[in-house]
């Protein structure tokens, strides 16, 4: 008799171990929710997340919390999120610079592909080629052919080192030979800053970022660097129309969570995530900052950061891109 009730009371304390983690789990969540965004305040980014997180706040029944967390090409924040609890209550707001940065700085702590259980796609941007209204140039063509005339005259502006910024404008003169010098800043705003002071002549920058600027006339798109055109400038060509074939990179933003986090947690923000961004509201608030919506499941999410991975390292490694 006593062996039997040895087995019974193993058993439950086995399950009042278990119990309190299955509780946590379906009565998730029940507090705040931080999404830390990896640059300061006021980039494509931070305005995106600013712009979902009440509405998702909603949905979730807690409060949403943004969190600005910027350094070293967006890695500084992403390092922080990757040694949170696994639990859904830190989240990441990632996008191609991480994917980007794991290319171009190989002792990174934490693996973007690894580290993180993914969310889902929130949206896609289209960076843009945009300049200093001051510069007298009209098209892709006159700009490159403007910065031979007086090689080491003329900048470009970068959200940081390692960053999309900085690699599509490393792209951009390799394709072109274009004669610019690279300016890196701590985050997207600090760099349009550069650029409206004339300290940086041109930028790679993303729409929602440049559009003030561009219909404030401070500054003049020249192209965009995806295959699409932008539903928020619909008369501004592609790089490919500008005669760069096969010239196609944005920038993509999800949620992402610590490796390890419950798959019951990550489905719930995912539902939650994209009920909000399908929203027809949402929708139209997004494509008036230049936002192009773009909800999908982790599974998708996934491929994309290892396609990505693979593909930004190749480019890398074939233009001998150094970070320090």
């Amino acid at each position: 008799m006593k062996p039997l009730l040895g087995i019974l009371a193993l058993s439950l304390s086995s399950v009042c171990v278990t119990a309190p983690a299955v509780a946590q789990t379906s009565t998730f969540p029940d507090r705040p929710i931080k999404i830390v965004v990896p640059f300061p305040p006021g980039g494509s980014t931070d305005v995106l997340f600013r712009m979902i997180g009440p509405r998702l706040s909603e949905r979730l029944g807690q409060t949403v919390v943004i969190e600005n967390k910027p350094g070293a090409a967006a890695t500084v924040g992403a390092d922080n999120v990757a040694r949170s609890n696994p639990d859904g209550y830190t989240l990441l707001a990632a996008s191609a610079h991480h994917t980007i940065a794991q290319a171009v700085l190989p002792t990174l702590n934490y693996r973007i592909d690894k580290s993180f259980a993914p969310i889902g796609t929130v949206a896609m941007v289209p960076n843009l080629v945009v300049v200093n209204s001051t510069l007298p140039v009209e098209d892709i063509d006159q700009l490159v052919a403007h910065t031979k005339i007086d090689p080491g005259r003329y900048n470009y502006g970068s959200a940081g080192p390692g960053t999309a910024h900085h690699l599509i404008g490393e792209m951009f003169k390799q394709r072109t030979g274009a004669q610019l010098t690279h300016i890196p800043y701590s985050g997207s705003a600090p760099a349009v800053t550069g650029l409206l002071s004339d300290q940086v002549q041109v930028m790679f920058d993303t729409v929602p970022s440049a559009l003030p600027h561009i219909k404030s006339g401070k500054t003049r798109a020249l192209a965009t660097t995806t295959a699409r055109r932008s539903t928020a400038l619909p008369n501004v060509p592609t790089l490919q129309q500008s005669g760069l074939e096969g010239f196609d990179v944005g920038t993509w933003m999800g949620l992402v969570a610590p490796a390890g986090t419950p798959p019951e947690v990550v489905e719930r923000l995912n539902r939650e995530m994209v009920a909000v961004v399908n929203d027809p509201a949402v929708q139209q608030q997004l494509l008036n900052q230049g936002i192009e919506p773009d909800p999908s499941t982790p599974e998708a999410l996934q491929q994309r950061i290892e396609r990505e991975v693979r593909q930004f390292g190749d480019l890398v490694k074939q233009a001998k891109l150094k970070v320090e």
